[in-house]
């Protein structure tokens, strides 16, 4: 029987980290470095310190939940020597004090830091990109023993660093293109900073094909044909169908709105908008796709 609050909780939990992650790293790759320093066009100081305290709660009731669902008992019947007892004696417990530590040091230096953002975006993807790397010992890797386990975890990492990139990266532009506009140095910032997002991206997007192709393997070995007997193979089916889509809407507005936008009056403004709403159907199916995950990671390949 599925645990929904669990998968839930999963979902929030990636989704938060991968934000986390992707957003401080987009003005690293995208802006000038008179534009990290202002921090006008995309304000993220606020932002990054939430997704940090956000990430530390949620982790923190992702692990009682998980931990009651180990030990077979509701969550109103966990106490603090239970939660200690998985801390310090399983692999998972030991995770999520790396992950803990990671956010909590995080959060101080964002506080710190808060008055010069290209710190600040540094800080976020460090220590986002370590919490989110913690994530592999909640999931299938952390079943994978020997030589392919270890290659399983540094996979499942890159697959999720990469899809961070990415996901961070649609957001960014979301809070983009939510702002007034078009001025003329609105227009040429978000031309650019697609441009620089696409060449990172098209990197993104191969890492999280290979990875995901050897994360298959070391989940269901060579016989895909299991796929089409379980529920796990049908959601996996419709993650990989989500995650075409979202290549196709990014294609799109790389070659097509994108240069569009150097057009002038009516043109301009009809392909800002379309590109709004290819930013948001884009974003719809990453969420979609961590929602899987999330449920995917609570499901035996069987």
């Amino acid at each position: 029987m599925t645990n929904w609050g669990l998968v839930s909780v999963r979902f929030a939990l990636y989704a938060d980290l991968m934000l986390l992650v992707g957003l401080a790293a987009f003005p690293l790759y995208s802006f000038t470095r008179g534009e990290r320093e202002q921090g006008t066009f995309l304000p993220l100081a606020a932002k990054l310190i939430w997704l940090a305290l956000g990430g530390l709660m949620l982790s923190a009731f992702g692990f009682a939940l998980s931990s009651a669902a180990m030990m077979g008992v509701p969550l109103t019947a966990i106490d603090v020597p239970m939660l200690l007892l998985m801390a310090n004696e399983t692999e998972q417990g030991a995770a999520w004090l790396a992950r803990t530590e990671s956010l909590a040091a995080a959060i101080v230096l964002l506080i710190v830091l808060r008055r010069q953002p290209p710190f600040q975006y540094v800080v976020a993807l460090a220590f986002g990109a370590v919490a989110l790397a913690t994530l592999a010992w909640a999931g299938h890797a952390a079943a994978t023993e020997g030589a392919l386990g270890t290659a399983h975890r540094i996979s499942d990492i890159a697959h999720m660093i990469a899809a961070a990139i990415w996901i961070g990266g649609i957001a960014a532009f979301a809070f983009l293109l939510s702002q007034s506009g078009p001025s003329d140095a609105y227009l040429r910032i978000v031309a650019r900073s697609l441009a620089g997002f696409s060449r990172v991206g098209t990197v993104a997007v191969a890492v999280i094909g290979v990875t995901g192709l050897l994360n298959g393997y070391a989940i269901l070995g060579a016989d895909v044909m299991r796929l089409a007997q379980s529920r796990y193979g049908i959601l996996l089916a419709a993650k990989l169908t989500l995650f075409l889509a979202m290549l196709v809407l990014a294609a799109n507005n790389r070659w097509k709105l994108t240069p569009a936008l150097a057009n002038t009056g009516d043109e301009t403004k009809i392909a800002l908008r379309r590109l709004r709403i290819s930013i948001a159907l884009e974003a719809a199916a990453g969420a979609g796709i961590l929602a899987l995950v999330a449920w995917l990671g609570t499901l035996a390949p069987e």
